[in-house]
């Protein structure tokens, strides 16, 4: 027997109450007190259900505000007042990324626990790790490493919790709402991210003979943004019902789920495509700030707020229009994932048969805020296809879990190639980015041929 769904939001004296569909098989959030125009609006969109989403959401970013978040304006400064090096920056980011390998069994976590109780211990470690890390000096490298660590576990349990959530406050019987909640979710995201990044750059540029206290300030401060997030969560979102089968313990139905999932071909593809759409976008971070400083030699200031805008602002402007093509003029995230990969492989292709003039840094910046473009119409449905397949509820965490794991599998390599490549070719700046380039269209590729596969085989099945 599957539990319900939904339960009544605890910020609210209206009840929500969970329906079957006209096929009597998903199930949505109904407010009594919603008017004809609130029903029409997707349901992470309603009156009391905003809360639950935004929370969701900032969990999403707010966990990694202190750090992860900062790579691309302020690694240096990160690198220098942690006293690691670029080079140990690189170390711990690496280990962050073995999160990827335990997406799968994390999975099983997913389907056993509750996505408000997964959230809120994520967020509190986080809290405490940030806080040991910037504010116990003589910090040492291995400790450094084991924080990093922790973090690559409850990344890989947080994360599609987080994912989840949002399909999980989103989901109604008209299929709406799927890929606008994915673009929201990451225009947020950006948009969170480009400000905090701006608050710290700009404090940095005024009081440059203070950047060591101004990081370290922030860096404990955005971390402290984690303890009204957890009230937040505690009092918005809901506790979800864990589905079970009859006569089936809650952990052999957890395995079970995770089981059925490794056998759908369906999700393989979906998230093989997303896997593509983020190896590109890591290219793109070593291909903004990076590229204009080493190919152009433009300044420091100009090369950050270049990475600043191609790697968030545009996220941020792009996101939410993003999931509205998906859901209304595509009404597939499938296909809007084919098209937006289809932009990465053809902004590439341009920016690599660009010559090594100087005179082409303003043609080579266009195609860059274009493929920037592209990376962030795909991020903003990156796992709505798999929210699109109508899974059972009882696998869907475990659904998450999979797609996640080979979506941001690339963090691993794609980070340690691209930056190798970069500096292995210093005396050839330009020659290095050739090669980034070249990989970057045949991911692209790749990634476009899955995601389009995968949109013929859910016409296909829509139509049957």
């Amino acid at each position: 027997m599957t539990a319900s769904i939904y339960e009544s939001f605890p910020d609210s004296s209206t009840a929500i109450v969970s329906e079957k569909n006209s096929e009597g098989k998903g199930e949505h959030l109904v407010d009594p007190q919603e008017g004809a125009a609130g029903q029409r609006r997707p349901v992470f969109l309603r009156r009391d259900h905003v809360g639950a989403f935004l929370s969701i959401v900032l969990s999403g970013q707010l966990v990694y505000a202190a750090f992860e978040a900062l790579k691309g304006s302020l690694m240096l400064q990160i690198s220098d007042v942690l006293g690691i090096g670029i080079d140990g920056f690189g170390a711990m980011m690496s280990v962050i990324g073995l999160a990827m390998y335990m997406y799968i069994p994390a999975g099983w976590i997913n389907n056993r626990f509750t996505i408000r109780s997964i959230l809120v211990t994520w967020c509190a470690w986080r809290l405490v790790t940030l806080l040991v890390l910037y504010l116990i000096p003589g910090l040492s490298f291995t400790t450094m490493l084991a924080i990093a660590f922790s973090w690559a576990v409850w990344d890989a349990i947080g994360w599609p919790a987080v994912v989840n959530g949002l399909t999980f406050i989103s989901r109604d019987d008209r299929r709406r709402g799927r890929g606008m909640v994915m673009g929201f979710f990451e225009a947020i995201r950006r948009s969170v991210e480009f400000i905090l990044a701006m608050i710290v750059v700009g404090c940095v540029w005024a009081f440059p003979q203070h950047w060591k206290v101004i990081i370290i300030g922030f860096a404990v401060g955005y971390s402290l943004l984690l303890v009204p997030l957890i009230a937040c969560l505690l009092h918005f979102v809901p506790r979800n019902a864990i589905a079970h089968q009859d006569n089936t313990s809650a952990n052999a139905a957890a395995l079970l789920g995770l089981l059925k999932v490794m056998t759908r071909p369906r999700i393989w593809l979906a998230g093989l495509a997303a896997m593509c759409l983020y190896w590109a976008y890591v290219n793109l971070i070593y291909s903004s700030a990076p590229y204009l400083k080493l190919v152009y030699n433009v300044s420091d200031g100009v090369a950050g707020l270049f990475g600043a805008a191609t790697t968030s602002l545009v996220g941020a402007l792009i996101c939410i229009p993003a999931g509205f093509v998906a859901d209304y003029v595509f009404k597939s995230s499938a296909a809007m994932m084919t098209a937006a990969l289809t932009v990465v492989g053809a902004s590439a292709a341009a920016v690599y048969m660009l010559p090594s003039s100087k005179t082409m840094m303003w043609p080579a910046i266009i195609l860059l805020i274009v493929m920037s473009a592209g990376v962030f119409m795909g991020k903003s449905v990156i796992l709505a296809p798999i929210a699109e397949l109508d899974l059972p509820e009882e696998i869907n965490g475990s659904a998450m879990a999979v797609a996640s794991f080979l979506a941001y599998a690339s963090i691993i390599w794609g980070n340690s190639m691209t930056s190798g490549i970069v500096e292995s070719h210093r005396h050839d700046a330009y020659a290095g980015y050739q090669i980034i380039f070249l990989i970057t269209l045949a991911v692209a590729l790749a990634g476009a041929a899955c995601a389009f596969a995968l949109t013929i085989v859910g016409r296909g099945r829509r139509h049957v």
